[in-house]
């Protein structure tokens, strides 16, 4: 099934017209909803999508301007069960980097795809590890800068409470500049390391926080990096002042020359969320330009969480997204989860949400670290006796300025529950101009449809009508949509237990 869709609405009191032009690709039969994927993006003139059903890797390349599958690719080289299939997107190529396990020996291996989704020339090694028969395969992780210049792939592999790093700098050409080896003292009851992330020149950056315990809030905070041509690590430590916090999340800022940190933080250990921290690092001056401690008050609170005692109101809150501004300033986009379990009587923890995941450690980094913080959850084929119910509710906005301040606060309300599967819930951000967008699901009854509120430069917000598609049956993924574009974004959809792509034109 094939179509293309205009979405017109006529605004009350306004000679302007609101439209979206929704062009959705042809569904392909093998394509259920067991398969998992990944956009890639939008290459010159072709999209394209990484899929993997049942350890069979294949890549489609679709027409950018109509959707049509030019061609299915069967990924031949990657073998099977392979680990860790990343990409890297260039201006007129793509990377796959890739890793597996052969006779106790992991190789991460690299291949160099044209604008055609083809294979240029062999896939070249870029490093092995023995790790015998029962070691942990998981060990390669790729990250890559903002301006795409600078790759690395790096692994970890924990002996004798030592995390034994090495780091293998690419340039963009997926040529090696600079391999190390470095140590760092790790306690798995008490240490958290979040966000692994390359800045444009080659500074690999990362947080690592300490607990007292294992369901303990984390009491202290550090800056680990390495320079591009360093073979150790550089700590710095900021000053928590006595407070806690919870999972940290980074943002280089390359333009201004600054790392991000932002945290929920507690006045007592397992005590509930107060307020957000955010630290201004100058990396220049490798010192914090300003850490502010900024305490959310019972205004914002009743708003944040419409139901309970707002003492409690940002205890189900986690940080999303956090978008730049050319000014150093940003905005941070949390949302309300939960979980609940029919059969499980210790009910929703925050804390072992937290310290019970890769959070962790950096072994499972892959799997919160795909594009925009989501992933595909194929469909199980098996009977569960438990049902896991997803609540994704109100999303809060925290317009932070380029000195940490935060100086406004808004509520995007929204509603939304799903069991056993939580593809269809939660929202994406894009930007078009000078507004950020923020997609997600409204449920009417039986349907769900795809509403767009926006945020302007000047704050204001607004809420933009609904995309309702034409042809019933398509429910959209918005979490797990990428822009390709500067007015264009790729939404997966699932249509009668398949899954198709939609691209929305605003």
């Amino acid at each position: 099934m094939k179509g293309i869709i205009y979405v017109t609405y006529f605004l009350l009191f306004s000679t302007l017209s609101f439209a979206q032009k929704v062009t959705y690709s042809e569904i392909q039969r093998e394509d259920s909803r067991e398969i998992s994927f990944d956009i890639i993006g939008k290459i010159k003139e072709n999209i394209f999508i990484f899929k993997n059903a049942r350890y069979k890797y294949n890549l489609s390349v679709y027409n950018a301007e109509d959707m049509e599958l030019k061609e299915k690719v069967d990924l031949d080289f990657i073998p099977e069960k392979s680990f860790n299939v990343d990409y890297v997107s260039m201006p007129d190529n793509f990377y796959f980097i890739y890793q597996y396990l052969r006779k106790g020996v992991v190789y991460c291996m690299g291949a160099k795809m044209d604008l055609n989704g083809h294979l240029v020339d062999q896939p070249i090694l870029l490093d092995t590890t023995q790790v015998g028969a029962f070691g942990d395969n998981k060990i390669y992780t790729t990250i890559n800068s903002e301006d795409k210049k600078q790759i690395m792939v790096f692994k970890i592999q924990k002996r004798n409470d030592q995390f034994k790093f090495v780091t293998l700098l690419l340039d963009k050409n997926l040529q090696l500049t600079h391999k190390s080896r470095a140590t760092i003292e790790y306690d798995e009851r008490r240490d958290v390391f979040t966000d692994f992330s390359l800045d444009n020149e080659g500074n690999f950056i990362f947080t690592k926080s300490e607990k007292s315990g294992n369901k303990s809030n984390s009491s202290s905070l550090y800056l680990i990096s390495k320079a591009p041509f360093q073979d150790s690590f550089s700590q710095r430590q900021i000053d928590l002042k006595g407070l806690f916090i919870d999972e940290v999340k980074i943002k280089i800022d390359n333009v201004n020359k600054h790392y991000l940190f932002n945290s929920f933080y507690y006045m007592v250990n397992r005590g509930n969320i107060d307020g957000i921290l955010c630290t201004v690092w100058d990396v220049k001056g490798d010192t914090a330009y300003s850490t502010v401690f900024t305490r959310l008050d019972a205004s914002i609170r009743d708003i944040a969480k419409s139901k309970g005692n707002s003492k409690f109101a940002l205890n189900d809150f986690f940080i999303r997204n956090v978008i730049l501004k050319k000014d150093g300033s940003y905005m941070i986009a949390a949302e309300d989860y939960s979980t609940q379990t029919s059969g499980n009587n210790t009910g929703w923890n925050r804390w072992n949400y937290l310290y019970g995941s890769p959070f962790t450690s950096p072994y499972d980094y892959y799997y919160y670290n795909r594009s925009y913080g989501g992933f595909y959850r194929p469909y199980s084929s098996f009977n569960n006796a438990q049902t896991t119910r997803y609540y994704c509710n109100n999303i809060l906005l925290l317009d932070v300025n380029e000195t940490g301040n935060v100086v406004g606060d808004k509520v995007i309300s929204k509603e939304q529950y799903a069991d056993d599967n939580d593809n269809f819930l939660s929202f994406s951000t894009f930007i078009t101009g000078s507004e950020i967008h923020f997609l997600y699901n409204i449920f009417e009854k039986r349907d769900k449809f795809l509403t767009d509120n926006t945020i302007t430069s000047s704050g204001v917000m607004k809420r933009n009508p609904t995309i309702k598609s034409v042809d019933r049956g398509f429910e959209f993924m918005p979490k797990l949509s990428k822009q390709i574009g500067a007015r264009q974004i790729i939404v997966p959809c699932s249509y009668r237990s398949q899954i198709c792509f939609a691209k929305i034109e605003f």
